[in-house]
């Protein structure tokens, strides 16, 4: 018997992590050859091939009307990293509204080529069509990748005692998004033009891919543990390692660099970072000895780096150390900011 509602209305985004968790739970057994598969927080699946394991990954870009193609390669492709493996394969179906012009499907199809030439992924296959019903062009992609047999991790690996690093600080992809999107709102807030240009190439640089990350943290030192904060921002990405381990986590807040630019735009359109989606930037959990190596190595390649709490003992919740000392529970999101902002245009233009 489902313990959730079903009469339960749900909103865009995600699906809360318990009704998840209860649904992946009446799964059949998983097949000896599947080394990792569903759960809250694993963002890819690994399959056994002898010598080599297979990586599979979908993900879907629904928020994102510019550079569509662009995001879907390399969100993708992030999951991939996220578990040690290489991106090799991509297979993306292209959803486009009635309406749409062959000049935006041509440009669709060049993001989708030029981000995976930059990356070394092969485009196989996929799928295109108009479709009846759509507001926006919609993208779901499929990315396999491979590695080494028994080279992969699962969030599930991280440790008590573990520090945990973040990458480029918050939210890259989410900032990109606000400026790209939300453009006019934020100029009629008082956001200045250069503010949403360098935000808005945040996509491009530092970029939303982590292969770099991923690859230059796992050479430096012992890594138990990878996770993207895509939708849910870096709140609920702690939370799904949270979940995933088993294990409680402490996060100082003072150690989570906010791009500045993402922190203004925040507050002229009333977006809360922390739960803002922040594809580009990697967190990386690792022995306490390693930690140091790490962020050199990383801060080395020209990644911004920095310790920002520890995985605490199985049971323990997940707790954030806010500016005065304080403790508190992780700030919760039941979806994305960017899915509530989308979904308040939506309302207030009467869609």
């Amino acid at each position: 018997m489902a313990t959730f509602d079903r009469s339960i209305v749900l909103p865009a985004g995600k699906l809360p992590a318990a009704m998840l968790h209860e649904l992946l739970a009446r799964l059949p057994e998983p097949g000896r050859r599947l080394l990792t598969g569903p759960g809250v927080g694993e963002d890819a699946a690994v399959i056994s091939f002898g010598a080599t394991s297979l990586v599979a990954k979908s993900d879907p870009v629904t928020f994102a009307t510019d550079l569509i193609g662009w995001y879907a390669v390399h969100v993708n492709a992030n999951d991939i990293a996220a578990t040690g493996a290489t991106p090799r394969w991509f297979l993306p179906t292209v959803l486009l509204p009635e309406g749409v012009t062959a000049g935006v499907v041509e440009s669709i199809f060049t993001q989708l080529r030029e981000a995976a030439g930059s990356i070394g992924v092969e485009l196989i296959g996929g799928h295109t069509e108009v479709t009846i019903g759509l507001p926006r062009p919609v993208i779901s992609g499929a990315m396999l990748g491979e590695a080494p047999a028994s080279g992969t991790l699962a969030t599930s690996g991280a440790r008590p005692g573990d520090h945990i690093i973040l990458t480029k600080g918050i939210a890259v992809e989410g900032a990109s998004l606000l400026a790209r999107e939300f453009r006019v709102a934020a100029l009629e807030s008082g956001v200045s033009e250069q503010t949403l240009e360098k935000a808005a190439n945040f996509l491009f640089e530092p970029g939303i891919s982590v292969l770099k990350d991923a690859r230059t943290a796992m050479a430096a030192g012992s890594v138990t543990a990878m996770h993207d904060p895509t939708e849910g921002g870096l709140a609920s990405a702690l939370a799904e390692l949270s979940q995933a381990s088993g294990n409680g986590l402490v996060v100082d807040q003072r150690s989570v660099l906010v791009l500045p630019e993402c922190a203004e735009l925040c507050g002229a359109l009333g977006a809360d970072v922390w739960g803002l989606i922040a594809s580009g930037a990697l967190l990386i959990t690792c022995s306490s000895g390693s930690s140091d190596d790490i962020v050199t190595a990383l801060e080395s390649a020209g990644i911004a780096a920095s310790v920002i709490g520890r995985v605490t003992g199985p049971g323990e919740p997940a707790l954030i150390e806010r500016a005065d000392g304080a403790t508190a529970p992780l700030p919760f999101f039941a979806r994305d900011e960017i899915a509530r902002l989308f979904s308040e245009v939506s309302s207030t233009s009467g869609a």
